[in-house]
């Protein structure tokens, strides 16, 4: 066994800081390209057409509105308009050029905006100056399209859900229908660019200039405050026209934080009359969807009566890290449970129950209860002793004992009081579990209210949120089908977790969310029943599969939530896999309803497989109490690997048999990307997420760093000549994990402007030196000579889709970026460096910035050598060289 050592991560140096080398923009479109040259005319002629029927459309629907004799609730001035664009313009000239207030963003350069001037008179003047080359008018040519849109078809189709804009034509105009509106409310203020120091400016007219450019940003944020807040009351009003009821309003963000939200939601319950009258006036929608049901979990069989446990928990220490559950509430006076719930925080939020009704009240087993189990024992329920508890369990009780959330209940408010109740509590609870889903596959327009509402937390608040990935039903109702739909139209297991139907549930599309599906323990039997997996770690035929909205990653990581069911009949008979409970997970379970065993094996589902996953974080946590929650979810994320069989995938592709022809190369890819979509980054452990071993050494940042758009970290990492002897040839595992979180804004579709810096890494080639890696990463370092060659790492995602192992998922899609390679040691440079570089998305503040963590991870696959003191050791001499090199640089300083 190799030596294990205390849990002391080695820290990871930042070496130098700078501007970034960012890859210049695209070319511009075929389309705009021809909007400049022959087609400039016609282009004019078309949009100037376009805009004043547009205009002449909205004066002539609000005649006719005002005509009918009816009194009707007023309307916004603004007028809603499709434009599409290209998608190279930058969205704020839209706001400058034109005063346009930008709605929605959308894919293939689509643009919702709103114009309070119905006439359009600023784009028409420059559309028309456009035609003969006016100066300050070749914006134009990157507009290319207006839609005139009479009927309101096309705007229609890009804010209403699939289901209402399919029946949007039968809406009874008196019958009560409940809607989430997503309102934008940005208005068409942006950040000034922040000014710059002449080389003449006296230090009072600098002072002057810095003032004037503050005072213009605390307008500009005022005025999203003010934007905001008339906008809810115009909506307040005209519920009350229609004697709507508002069920919830929000915009989940603090303005006193200087945090700026794009957008908030509504949840009304109003007449068809009132609903089309909105939808088709009010110009600063930009989405509009039907409430989802909570689905959870997977039917539960039932059990014999058993004894119950001998056993004697005793209570966690006093310091233990806390873990809040968010869920069906938990029967705290469990036997298994009691000496760990803090009791004088269980709260719950269901309208019209008391705060203290905060048992779980699902039949027949709970099921917050479970959750709760799983945390505190992970796959190990005890049956006798007296074992301690790691950790606090905390209790946010939000659904009913249906397993359901009421509708008055809005999912993000739920998940934002009980967030920050806890985490306000005197154990600044940073840790939540959260195994609720919606019951259908997540959207993929924009970011839903709920996920977005995640990552509005976690961007605020130095907490993780630990979310299941949700269970696909055993029979479902289209299009939301279920594993009898798929079976029954032809699609195998696991085939059918590839289809859009199987995409991970809502709110696991949330980019700040740790998202976990879950896998079978093994083949197993019972009677006429076995399970769908065929092997162990194979994905369970519930688990819902990624990737989420934009093509990120999701789920991150699996853990053992068991698998369904079936016979072999055909079709098969399916069932959830209480009927053979070696296909299920040892879950504590509630006895409130009726006699039953105090833990069972009777019901499986990424509910319970998210909870192991919360359990890792919080052993990180016990450890590491001092770091950021940024830094839990990456230690968990580079804990992962793949199982077995699927490894196994990747080292076909490392190493190609002989022979091998190049479909079967294609085949093997395909299926090592299928694999991925299930597996995300494999399954976590504990140990290699909070400890170190003589052949495995991770080292990791401290705290979180704040970068700027345009900016570039570098990371060194000495790399030892004990590990680099010519002689040798040592298989190494380098893993990288790069966590980061920022400020989202809901409204816009497309990753690179939901937030306001997105963040990247790049690391350095097997050859390459410090300096050359420098200057391909730095804008302001320079060579002197030809770089040395170097060899990019053979990483199984890569910058590059195209060149890594899998080739179809982007390695910096998402908040958390993990990588892995495997070299031989005597390829590996001196010097191991790490760029991570901040990119702007849709902030303008040069203020703005991305936090993040970094961890690398080095592991000797056959343990052939020891790499922990060697690494120490090197990284203890770069230390003390940088401490160095920082004190001469701050006498120079001093000097000057």
């Amino acid at each position: 066994m190799p030596g294990a050592h205390k849990f002391d991560h080695l820290p990871l140096l930042l070496r130098y800081q700078g501007k970034a080398r960012l890859r210049g923009g695209g070319d511009p479109s075929p389309q705009t390209l021809a909007n400049k040259g022959a087609q400039r005319q016609t282009h004019s002629v078309a949009l100037d057409t376009a805009a004043q029927a547009l205009s002449a459309n909205w004066q002539a629907r609000r005649a006719q509105r005002q005509a009918t004799g009816q009194v009707l609730p007023a309307i916004p001035a603004g007028i809603p308009i499709l434009l599409q664009i290209d998608t190279g313009l930058d969205l704020d000239a839209l706001r400058a050029k034109f005063q346009f207030e930008i709605v929605a963003e959308q894919e293939e350069g689509y643009v919702i905006v709103a114009s309070k001037d119905i006439q359009l008179t600023a784009f028409r003047a420059m559309v028309q100056g456009f035609a003969i080359t006016a100066h300050g008018s070749a914006t134009i040519a990157e507009v290319h399209t207006l839609f005139d849109d009479p009927n309101q078809t096309d705007r229609l189709g890009r804010i209403l859900s699939e289901h209402l804009m399919a029946s949007w034509g039968n809406i009874v105009e008196d019958q009560l229908y409940i809607v989430d509106i997503g309102i934008a409310c940005a208005g068409t203020q942006e950040i000034p660019p922040r000014p710059i120091r002449g080389t003449r400016a006296t230090d009072a007219e600098w002072a002057a200039k810095e003032f004037n450019w503050s005072e213009r940003r605390t307008r500009a944020y005022n005025e999203w405050d003010d934007v905001k807040i008339e906008r809810e009351t115009s909506i307040q009003k005209f519920a009350e026209f229609y004697q709507a009821e508002i069920l919830h309003l929000t915009d989940s963000a603090d303005f006193d934080a200087g945090v700026l939200p794009d957008s908030f939601t509504v949840r009304l319950k109003i007449l068809g009359k009132g609903l089309k009258d909105f939808v088709l006036n009010y110009p600063y929608i930009f989405e509009v969807v039907e409430p989802e049901d909570i689905a959870l979990p997977q039917n539960q069989g039932q059990q014999g009566v058993q004894a119950a446990p001998a056993v004697m928990p005793l209570s966690p220490d006093d310091d233990a890290p806390s873990v809040c559950i968010i869920d069906s509430g938990i029967q705290e006076a469990h036997v298994l449970l009691q000496p760990g719930i803090d009791q004088a925080t269980s709260h719950c939020f269901l309208p019209g129950e008391a705060a203290t009704a905060v048992a779980d009240e699902v039949a027949p087993g709970g099921h917050g209860t479970r959750v709760a189990g799983a945390v505190l024992y992970g796959e190990d329920v005890p049956a006798g002793g007296a074992p301690q508890l790691p950790f606090w369990i905390q209790n946010a009780r939000v659904l009913d004992a249906q397993n359901a959330m009421p509708v008055e209940l809005f999912p993000p408010e739920a998940l934002r009081r009980s967030v920050e109740r806890f985490n306000d509590s005197p154990r600044k609870t940073r840790i939540f579990n959260h195994s609720i889903n919606s019951r259908s596959y997540c959207r993929t327009r924009y970011m839903s209210s709920w996920a977005a509402e995640i990552d509005q937390l976690c961007n605020e608040r130095d907490v993780l949120i630990v979310q299941s990935a949700g269970n696909l039903p055993l029979q479902g109702v289209p299009p939301f089908l279920g594993i009898a739909d798929h079976l029954n139209a032809g699609r195998a297991y696991p085939s059918y977790l590839e289809e859009n139907a199987a995409r991970i549930a809502n709110p696991g599309q949330s980019l700040q969310a740790l998202t976990v599906g879950s896998i079978a323990y093994d083949a197993a039997e019972l009677g006429a029943w076995r399970t769908f997996a065929k092997h162990a770690a194979s994905p369970s035929a519930f688990s819902r599969s990624g990737p989420g909205i934009w093509n990120v990653i999701k789920p991150e990581v699996v853990e053992y939530g068991g698998d369904a069911v079936r016979t072999n009949n055909e079709p098969p008979d399916i069932q959830a896999g209480g009927v053979v409970p070696a296909a299920c997970p040892n879950l504590v379970r509630s006895t409130l309803h009726g006699p039953g065993p105090a833990a069972d094996r009777d019901t499986a589902g990424t509910s319970y497989a998210a909870p192991k996953v919360a359990r890792i974080a919080a052993q990180v946590q016990r450890v590491l109490p001092a770091e950021p929650a940024l830094l839990y979810r990456a230690l968990v994320v580079q804990s992962a690997q793949w199982p077995e069989w699927a490894e196994d995938l990747l080292s076909r592709l490392r190493n190609p048999p002989p022979g091998m022809t190049f479909a079967e190369k294609q085949a093997l890819f395909a299926a090592a990307s299928s694999a991925f979509r299930c597996l995300g980054f494999g399954v976590p452990d504990e140990a290699r997420a909070t400890t170190n071993t003589d052949h495995r050494t991770t080292l990791i940042t401290s705290g979180d760093t704040g970068i700027h758009a345009g900016e570039c970290h570098v990371y060194q990492v000495p790399i030892p000549a004990e590990l680099r002897q010519q002689a040798d040839e040592f298989d190494i595992r380098i893993d990288v994990t790069l966590s980061y979180v920022a400020q989202p804004r809901r409204t816009r579709r497309n990753l690179r402007r939901y937030l306001s810096t997105w963040v990247d890494w790049k690391a350095s080639k097997l050859g390459e030196g410090l300096h050359d890696f420098r200057v391909r990463a730095m804008k302001d370092v320079s060579n002197g000579a030809a770089p040395l060659p170097g060899s990019t790492l053979p990483w199984v995602l890569h910058e590059k889709p195209q060149d890594g192992l899998i080739r179809d998922f982007k390695r910096n899609s998402g908040t958390v970026q993990k990588d892995w390679a495997v070299v031989r040691s005597n390829s590996l440079p001196d010097h191991f460096c790490i760029a991570v570089v901040g990119h702007q998305g849709w902030s303008h503040d040069p203020d703005s910035t991305a936090r993040y963590v970094l961890a690398v991870t080095f592991e000797i696959l056959g343990g052939e050598i020891i790499i922990y003191g060697p690494l120490r050791t090197a990284i203890a001499e770069l230390q003390a060289q940088t401490e160095v090199e920082l004190e001469a640089e701050v006498e120079v300083d001093a000097t000057e």
